[in-house]
C-alpha cells in the first residue's frame, strides 16, 4: 500500500509491447531497467502498461498517453514483421500519416553502405514514423527509433533498446536530472495489521507533502510489515521519526530495517 504525495515533478511511464512477453515466452527486463536507469539520473517510473501485439489496443493506449504530459517510453513493435504494429498505431493515435523519414533513411542506407541490395523496402520501412517525428539513433544496428512528442519508440530488443534509452535520457530531459534527491528509509513492524496504521501513514503524509509513505506486509516465513518513507532528504528523517512514534504510541514493537537510512 502506498500514500502519494500530491508534489511531483516531471512524471515517466513505460509501454511494454510483445505477445512474447505475454506469453511468457520471453520474460521481460525494460521494466526493471527503465526503473534503475531512471533512477541513476534521480527520476521515478511512475507507471508502466504491457499489450499484446493487437493494433488497436495499442492505438488507443497511445491516444490516450499522447493527451497526457507524461515523458513515455515504449518498447518494441517498430520492426518490419506483420506482428509489430507500433509505428502505425502510433501515427494512428496522433492523426497523421506514416512517412519515411529522411534522416531514418540515411541511417539505414549506411547500415548498408557496403551491401546496397541490402536496403530492401521491408528495411526502409522500418525508418516509417509518423509524420513529425524525430529519429532516435541506434548504437547497435543504426536501424533508428523515433520520438513523437514526450513519446520515445524503442526495439524490443535489449541491445538496441537500452543504449537508446540513456541516449533519449541524457539528451532530452538532462535538465530534469536530481541525482541524490531521493532517499528513504523504513522500519520492521510487529503485531500489527496493516489497516491498524493507515491512520498513522495519512498523519504522516500530510506532515511532510514531499515525501511517500509506504507499507509492505509479509506473511511468510515471518510475518511483519516493512513501514517507510521515501522521497526528498530532507523530509524523510522527520517523516520516519513520526512513523517510529506512531507505531510506539500504538504499541507495537519495532526495529530499524537492515540497510536503513
Amino acid at each position: 500500500m502506498s500514500l502519494l504525495a500530491p508534489h511531483r515533478a516531471m512524471k515517466f511511464g513505460a509501454i511494454i509491447i510483445g505477445d512474447e512477453i505475454l506469453s511468457g515466452k520471453r520474460q521481460d527486463g525494460h521494466l526493471a531497467t527503465t526503473i534503475k536507469t531512471l533512477g541513476a539520473r534521480g527520476l521515478q517510473l511512475s507507471w508502466c502498461h504491457y499489450l499484446g501485439d493487437e493494433p488497436e489496443l495499442i492505438a488507443a493506449t497511445l491516444k490516450r498517453t499522447f493527451a497526457g504530459e507524461d515523458v513515455v517510453f515504449s518498447f518494441g513493435g517498430i520492426g518490419a514483421t506483420p506482428d509489430d504494429h507500433t509505428r502505425a498505431a502510433a501515427a494512428r493515435a496522433a492523426g497523421v500519416p506514416l512517412r519515411l523519414h529522411p534522416d531514418a533513411e540515411a541511417e539505414i542506407r549506411a547500415r548498408f553502405a557496403d551491401n546496397p541490395a541490402g536496403v530492401t523496402p521491408q528495411r526502409l520501412a522500418m525508418g516509417e514514423f509518423p509524420a513529425g517525428a524525430e529519429i532516435i539513433p541506434n548504437p547497435y544496428n543504426r536501424i533508428p527509433g523515433f520520438r513523437f512528442q514526450r513519446h520515445h519508440f524503442l526495439p524490443g530488443f535489449p541491445q538496441m533498446a537500452w543504449p537508446m534509452l540513456e541516449w533519449v535520457l541524457d539528451t532530452h530531459y538532462r535538465h530534469a536530472f536530481a541525482p541524490g534527491t531521493v532517499a528513504e528509509s523504513s522500519i520492521i513492524v510487529r503485531e500489527a495489521g496493516e489497516s491498524q496504521l493507515i491512520d498513522l501513514m495519512n498523519v504522516c503524509q500530510s506532515r511532510y507533502p514531499l515525501i511517500k509513505v509506504f507499507s509492505l506486509p509479509r506473511l511468510e516465513p515471518d510475518r511483519y510489515i516493512e513501514l517507510g518513507v521515501r522521497g526528498e532528504p530532507g523530509a524523510v528523517q522527520g517523516a520516519i521519526a513520526t512513523l517510529k512514534q506512531g507505531v510506539s504510541a500504538l504499541g507495537f514493537p519495532w526495529t530499524e530495517s537492515p540497510g536503513a537510512g
